[in-house]
Order: structure tokens, then C-alpha cells, then sequence
């Protein structure tokens, strides 16, 4: 499942970016430069959305790219894809019990093995 949400991206001055999603209550993060300022949003945004539908939260509508505001000139809006699912296989560790039957004659095989 994939979410899109904007992002805007502050400049620091040194290189360094500041980055807030405004959808997302403000959720903030940043990166040492652009390449890590970007990953970084993708990262932060995935887990705000993967806890929040694991929390049973809503999921905020996105606000379309040209209504977003940015209280500085040098700001940018950008937009952020999250594959929900690739987020969730890389950082959900819980754990699912499966009960299964298998053949007598394969049970037997495998006890005699161990």
C-alpha cells in the first residue's frame, strides 16, 4: 500500500536540511543533506503511518502539493512515497502462530531423524 504525503524541506545553511510534515501533526526530521534528508522523511513518515494503523488511528488525508504553505522563501515542498508493505517487512517483527498437519509417514520420517 502506498502513501504520499508533502514534506517541506528547510535548508540550514551548513548543508543540512530540517524537514516537517505538515499532515502528520508536524512530524519532523532531518538529514545531514539533501540524499540523507530524503531517505530520512521516507523513514519518519513510514513509521508514523505503520504505527498508526497498528495503533487502529486514522491516516490523515494528503493536502495537494500546491496548497501547502512554507513560512520561508528558501523552503521547498516535495512529495514523499511510502510502500507501507516494504516498511512493514522491513521493521515489523512480530510473530504469527500457525498450526499445520502434515502426513503421518512424514511425522514419523522426521522423528526419526531428531
Amino acid at each position: 500500500m502506498y502513501y504520499v504525503y508533502p514534506a517541506v524541506f528547510y535548508p540550514e545553511g551548513d548543508g543540512k536540511f530540517l524537514v516537517i510534515f505538515p499532515d502528520l501533526n508536524d512530524l519532523a526530521t532531518c538529514g545531514d543533506d539533501l540524499t540523507e534528508a530524503l531517505a530520512m522523511a521516507e523513514d519518519a513518515c513510514g513509521l508514523y503511518l505503520f504505527t498508526a494503523l497498528r495503533d487502529g488511528d486514522p491516516i490523515p488525508e494528503a493536502t495537494p502539493i500546491e496548497q501547502v504553505e512554507k513560512d520561508d522563501e528558501k523552503a521547498f515542498v516535495n512529495m514523499v512515497l511510502v510502500d507501507l508493505n516494504e516498511y512493514a517487512k522491513k521493521h515489523s517483527d512480530k510473530a504469527v502462530k500457525k498450526t499445520l498437519s502434515i502426513p503421518t509417514w512424514l511425522n514419523t520420517l522426521c522423528e526419526k531423524q531428531y
